[in-house]
């Protein structure tokens, strides 16, 4: 096979290579990951130390995430993408070892990409860089990781494994290396929010023309986050969601909103305001009136909570991202009001 031909058939390989790294939770050359994306590995006792990583290069502490069966990612409102593919720390001298040689040994990618390998991770001639292993405990190999979302950009980061001593900065001609702000991004891209089905009143049945009340639990509605870590660098960001309105949509054009505008700013903690008995004729600081019977059928009224995200990270860092949304459609069946007549 002519070497340019080979060459190409390599570079199609290895990004076929990088998709499987992040279609599976660890990986794919067996570094450090676990079968859950989660798992502390610890190196031989040979001085390397522990590297505590996760799916990516990334530990995630979600313990001050939302939760519950009707939770959900948030979508950015606006054209924001989350971090595409990073640089971070991957394997040991041994461990790195342990990966390429089988390679080498099947002979499946070619002699002259086996040879180049073998000359920069070993050389062969003397052993003189025997995968940096004087190094042990001083560094580690970093590699590239790809966003499982796959993102515009997924496929940029193709440099091979590169050496990086600890307490040094990566080489300054690489992009992308792991800062605080991938790491904000990675954590906005793992917040959950509670879901939007809000509690409607009067009890019953929604009726034509009577003002009905919206509200969320403020309980429910409370900032959440998610930090994301390199732990063997000491980096981190703190990724911050906090619910500032609800939108509510009727899902008819024979209704009305309050306020006229459809958005409920977020007050003491607390979207809209609880129903109370005897305001059955009120204006509500946040609801709907319907104008026309749903019939035999129901309106799907739309609630979306809007969320600030804001980040604090390593060294006093720290910024705004794009607010997200999260919502949910729930059905509302409109009678009209029955009279009687006597």
């Amino acid at each position: 096979m002519p070497a340019l031909i080979q060459r190409k058939h390599l570079l199609v390989s290895g990004l076929t290579a990088l998709v499987l790294a992040v279609a599976t939770p660890a990986h794919a050359e067996k570094g450090f990951g676990g079968t859950d994306g989660q798992t502390n590995q610890k190196a031989d006792a040979d001085g390397a130390g522990n590297l505590s990583v996760s799916a990516g290069g990334v530990v995630f502490d979600r313990s001050k995430n939302g939760s519950g069966n009707s939770s959900g990612a948030l979508t950015p409102t606006t054209s924001w993408t989350p971090p595409a593919c990073w640089y971070a720390p991957t394997y040991t001298p041994e461990q790195l070892q342990k990966v390429k040689e089988p390679v080498w040994q099947a002979e499946s990618t070619g002699y002259e990409w086996d040879a180049e390998q073998r000359k920069t991770f070993l050389n062969e001639d003397d052993h003189s860089k025997d995968f940096n292993k004087d190094k042990t405990g001083k560094g580690y190999w970093w590699g590239s990781y790809v966003n499982k979302s796959y993102p515009p950009g997924w496929d940029a980061c193709t440099k091979d494994y590169f050496w990086v001593d600890t307490g040094d900065a990566p080489p300054a001609d690489i992009d992308n290396v792991v800062t605080p702000e991938i790491l904000a991004g990675l954590a906005y891209n793992e917040i959950r929010v509670p879901s939007t089905k809000v509690t409607l009143a009067p009890a019953g049945a929604t009726k034509v023309n009577l003002p009905t009340w919206a509200w969320l639990d403020g309980a429910d509605f409370k900032p959440v986050s998610v930090t994301a870590s390199v732990p063997v660098l000491n980096l981190y960001a703190t990724a911050t969601a906090t619910p500032v309105s609800l939108r509510i949509e009727p899902g008819t054009a024979d209704a009305m909103t309050y306020p006229a505008s459809g958005a409920c700013e977020i007050n003491n903690g607390s979207i809209g305001e609880p129903y109370a008995q005897g305001k059955a004729h009120d204006t509500p600081p946040c609801g709907v009136k319907y104008l026309r019977s749903s019939g035999d059928a129901s309106y799907p009224l739309s609630a979306t909570v809007t969320w600030k995200i804001t980040w604090t990270g390593s060294g006093g860092a720290g910024a705004d991202l794009p607010d997200g949304s999260f919502g949910a459609t729930q059905d509302v069946v409109v009678q009209e009001i029955q009279a009687v007549n006597r």
